[in-house]
């Protein structure tokens, strides 16, 4: 059985990739989170814990050392928009510094193959915390060669994630609270914890059949936050646009097109032009995407809800 050491497997990405694939893998989780790491082992007792920092290089390399992994999944981040924007300082010692720890440590140890984690706020970035994961895209593509492999993930919002607005208006609205919305105008692409999941699966299988690093994406929904709001609940107050946050979200800019490889519903992203690409022929973002439909919708909000509901019996 593989292992696969996974930075912050206690965030959203991680457990959801580990409950997918228990199974199949043998999971190292390193995270400094201590709650949240005895969470995960509460709900997943054969996946081990180490209670750590990708900050800390040291640390990191020993415990590489040790494990030896086939692959590493680096899903630690400090991913709130806000946050960045009012600690640059600490936003580049996890996303960024720790980011290269990561790159080091598995090119030192021969890892191969190496997965970060990115978001669509890479995308064209105007915030501090998109500029971070686009600068970890750039350096992990970089880093790439045929003894260590570097890919990585972009996606949009993921329902139910420490930075979604979902579980914390279901708690608002629980608690007769009302929800804060920064704009009724905002758009974003949103996808299932699932779904997530599945594209770091996907980037796992594809990265034998490529041996350029690449960007792995896929065709994802949009959703009007508005939306989300009135299907949770009536009690809504507008409290203007934050620091660093935008109305809409780009997932594949007009200036990547060319650099894009489609396959099916997912879509590569090299770090070079090649005529050969089945390129896409339109950028990517909530505005164009498809809309999801209400009853789709409904059915993340549900599942949230549940979740919600479930992870209280692991406390």
């Amino acid at each position: 059985m593989k292992k696969i050491f996974i930075t912050g497997a206690s965030g959203t990405v991680g457990s959801s990739f580990i409950r997918n694939n228990i199974n199949k893998y043998h999971f190292y989780s390193y995270s400094r989170n201590e709650k949240a790491q005895v969470l995960l082992k509460r709900m997943f007792s054969d996946v081990e814990i180490i209670l750590g920092s990708v900050e800390d290089k040291l640390s990191l390399d020993n415990n590489i050392r040790k494990i030896n992994p086939d692959i590493i999944i680096h899903a630690a981040a400090m991913k709130h928009v806000d946050s960045a924007e009012k600690q640059p300082y600490e936003m580049v010692k996890s996303n960024i510094i720790g980011s290269k720890n990561i790159i080091d440590v598995a090119k030192e140890n021969r890892i191969a193959l190496t997965i970060g984690i990115s978001t669509d706020k890479a995308c064209s970035p105007k915030n501090l915390y998109g500029y971070s994961k686009k600068i970890m895209e750039k350096m992990f593509l970089e880093a790439n060669s045929k003894d260590t492999r570097f890919c990585c993930t972009r996606f949009g919002n993921i329902a139910g994630s420490n930075g979604s607005v979902i579980p914390l208006w279901l708690n608002k609205a629980r608690l007769g609270e009302p929800l804060t919305l920064t704009s009724t105008k905002m758009t974003r692409l949103m996808i299932s914890k699932n779904e997530a999941s599945q594209i770091v699966e996907k980037c796992i299988d594809l990265v034998e059949s490529f041996s350029d690093g690449f960007i792995l994406s896929k065709k994802m929904k949009k959703v009007a936050v508005i939306d989300i709001a009135t299907n949770i609940s009536k009690n809504i107050i507008e409290i203007g646009v934050r620091p660093g946050e935008e109305l809409s979200e780009n997932l594949i800019s007009e200036d990547e097109l060319k650099y894009t490889d489609v396959h099916g519903e997912y879509i590569l992203i090299y770090n070079k032009i090649n005529k050969s690409f089945t390129n896409l022929t339109n950028p990517l973002n909530s505005n164009n995407a498809q809309k999801m439909s209400n009853k789709e919708l409904m059915l993340l909000i549900d599942h949230v809800k549940e979740e919600l509901e479930n992870k209280q019996l692991y406390y």
